[in-house]
Order: C-alpha cells, then structure tokens, then sequence
C-alpha cells in the first residue's frame, strides 16, 4: 500500500475516533418527549420497543449507530447459518453468562470479522501476504474469518466445562453442609438458604437462584428441577432427582443426601484414580524420549572420549 492509501486510512481511524469520543460526552439539551414517553408505553405500543430497542454498539457508539442495521442482518444470517439456538442458550447458562443467544451471535460476528480484517491486512498489507498464490489470499480471509468464529464458541464450550467441573466438585460438601442442616432440624428450603448464603462457589449461587424463584412463588422441587435442567450434570440431577422423590414420598432428607455425598466421595476417588493412570502413561513418553537417551549419552560418551584419546 501506498503512503496515500495509510495515510487516508490512519486518517479515517483517527476521525471516527474523535467522533466516538464527542459522541460520549453528556448532552446539554434536554431530552426530547420521545425519549420520555417510550419507556411507558412499552406494553400497547410497538413503536415504542422499536423506539427503545435502538442500542448502539459499545464502546464504538458512531460505528455501532453507523452500521447496527448491517450488523443485525449480518447476526442474523450467520445465527441462520450456525443454528443451533438450544445448545447455545444451554451453554450460556452452563457458563454463568447472562447474555443472550442474540448477543453471543453479534459476538461471534465481530471476532469473525476481526479475523477477516487482519487476513485482509496480512495479505494485502505485508510483502508476505502479497507473494502467496492467488488462491491463497483468496481463501485466507474467510478461512481467518470462519476461524474466529469457531474461537469463540470454543471458547463458551470450555467455560461452561470448567463451570460444571467446579461445581461437580463442589457438590459433595455442599451435600454434607445440607445433610448437617436437614439433621439439625431445617426444613429443605431453609438448609439451601443456609448454604447459599454461607457458601461461595457456583453451585452455591446457583442455589441462591433456587431461593429467588421461590420467593418469586415457584414450588421448591419446580425450581430445583429446572436447575437441573438447566444445568445437565449428572451428579446435580441425581440429588434434585432423589431430593424431589424424598419430598413426594415423605423419606428423611437427611440420609439420602448422606448417602448421595458418600457416594459423590467415591466418585470423586475413582476420577482421581483414573485420572493418575493417564497421566502415568503420558509421563512415560518424556521418560522414554528425553530422560533415558540422556543417561544413555552421559554413560556411553566418556568411554568414547577414553578409547579416542588412548587411540
């Protein structure tokens, strides 16, 4: 590229910057009756939840209110493409994430986008770039793009693993701290208030959650099951499975989360154990490819250098 063509394009950069800096500054006017009104006639009027519904896109506002109907469609046509709407909301909520299925396509999108961008300036932007065949560059960008993309729901999959490992793991304390409280005389509802406000970790917020859908008048064992719905580990809808037949049969809380947590232990150990055959395994090829072929070089060289020097 030419010092013109940088030129222009530092130039374009530095002026929707500026732009975007002006654009976030407080308003002196005051605000208009549209503004006003819309948020109250939300309900009977869809002019006004197109009227509030209009965002720019932080923290470029300018491009966000420049570009937002060229993003919608572009959101739109890659959420068309992927699908898959299910597995990300289960995901999502897996992870912790508060986002929506809409914002995690917009951000699929622009980390797509930003590959596409530095392919393109990789390509057409370096010598390097420039010297690759033409069917290279050509297919560098969307492959950069379709990369980014794939990064980032990757990137959501390994979050919402991680999650439930940790609260896999936390699931047996958690099971004694309710068995404690059941056998102290609590009631279900008052042992899980007690953990969640006791507590830190995912499966205790997750329960502070269970604590606010009743208090919102959702019946404790609907509340635990959508939990467990929501979630998909094993371990946590076996106990809301054996605490939801507990609560409709009448049987002692206390013992079968007593029981349910031994066997959490137990499932704990064996992981473990597995675990450390695998890893006994993989620790045999630094063993096999590092560590002996140098002891056989410390043995074997000094004889060597003795017969070369005696000869």
């Amino acid at each position: 590229m030419s010092a013109l063509a940088w030129g222009a394009f530092f130039g374009s950069v530095l002026g929707l910057g500026l732009w975007s800096l002006v654009s976030l500054t407080p308003r002196l006017s005051r605000p208009r009756l549209a503004n006003r009104l819309a948020p109250y006639l939300l309900d009977v009027s869809a002019e006004a939840r197109l009227f509030v519904g209009r965002r720019s896109v932080d923290p470029i506002p300018v491009l966000g209110t420049m570009f937002s109907p060229v993003f919608d469609a572009l959101a739109q046509a890659l959420a068309g493409v992927l699908g898959g709407a299910d597995v990300i909301e289960r995901r999502l909520r897996q992870s912790g994430s508060t986002r929506s299925v809409e914002a995690f396509r917009s951000e699929q999108l622009v980390w797509g986008l930003l590959g596409l961008a530095g392919a393109v300036l990789t390509v057409f932007g370096t010598p390097v770039g420039r010297a690759w065949p033409v069917v290279v560059q050509v297919a560098t960008p969307f492959l950069a793009a379709a990369a980014g993309v794939m990064l980032r729901d990757l990137q959501l999959t390994r979050a919402a693993t991680a999650r439930l490992a940790r609260m896999d793991s936390e699931l047996p304390t958690i099971l004694e701290f309710l068995t404690l409280s059941l056998a102290a005389g609590e009631g279900i509802l008052d042992a899980l208030r007690r953990v969640a406000r006791s507590t830190s970790g995912e499966l205790s917020r997750e329960f502070a959650g269970v604590i606010g859908d009743v208090h919102a008048g959702v019946s404790v064992t609907e509340a635990l099951t959508d939990l467990s719905r929501r979630m998909r580990l094993t371990s946590l809808t076996r106990f809301v499975d054996q605490v939801v037949g507990a609560m409709d049969r009448g049987s002692p809380l206390a013992e079968v989360l007593r029981a349910q947590a031994q066997d959490g232990r137990e499932e704990a150990k064996r992981q473990l154990l597995e675990a450390a055959g695998k890893k006994e395994v993989a620790m045999m090829v630094p063993l096999v490819f590092l560590i002996l072929p140098m002891t056989i070089v410390f043995a074997i060289f000094p004889g060597l250098f003795v017969l070369q020097t005696g000869f």
